[in-house]
């Protein structure tokens, strides 16, 4: 058990902790709690952005998970996801599973009436493949 658990009730458990995050916030921004709901083997939304910063975790089964400049990996059940937003491309969160849902549920922190994803066109795609994490 870790020391930030050490003096909670039992039942309460801190999942994962963003050092500086009211620095990524926007001063006027809104959250918004927001659950994402895939199907067995669900792509998920094409490559897209978001106003301002993400946070969360997922409830149920694994997302395959890409932000531009970072490999794509898999969050399972019970994993934390955080991501900057802003001009930051998220290329993939796909439900990683062929045979059940998959759920994520996030917060994301954002200047009211904007939208809470933009997708991204293939000619920016294209300008910014330099950016995408590659293997190679």
């Amino acid at each position: 058990m870790s020391s930030e658990n050490t003096h909670l009730p039992p039942g309460v458990e801190v999942i994962a902790t963003l050092p500086g995050a009211a620095a990524r916030i926007a001063a006027d921004a809104e959250a918004r709690t927001v659950r994402v709901t895939l199907a067995p083997g669900d792509p998920g939304a094409p490559p897209h952005r978001h106003p301002g910063p993400v946070f969360g975790y997922v409830t149920q089964g694994e997302i395959l998970f890409e932000l531009e400049g970072e490999e794509p990996r898999v969050l399972r059940a019970g994993e934390a996801v955080f991501e900057p937003g802003g001009d930051v491309i998220h290329y993939l969160g796909a439900n990683n599973l062929a045979d059940t849902q998959s759920e994520l549920v996030v917060t994301l922190f954002a200047p009211p009436g904007t939208p809470i994803l933009t997708v991204v066109g293939a000619e920016e795609l294209a300008e910014r493949r330099h950016l995408r994490f590659s293997q190679s």
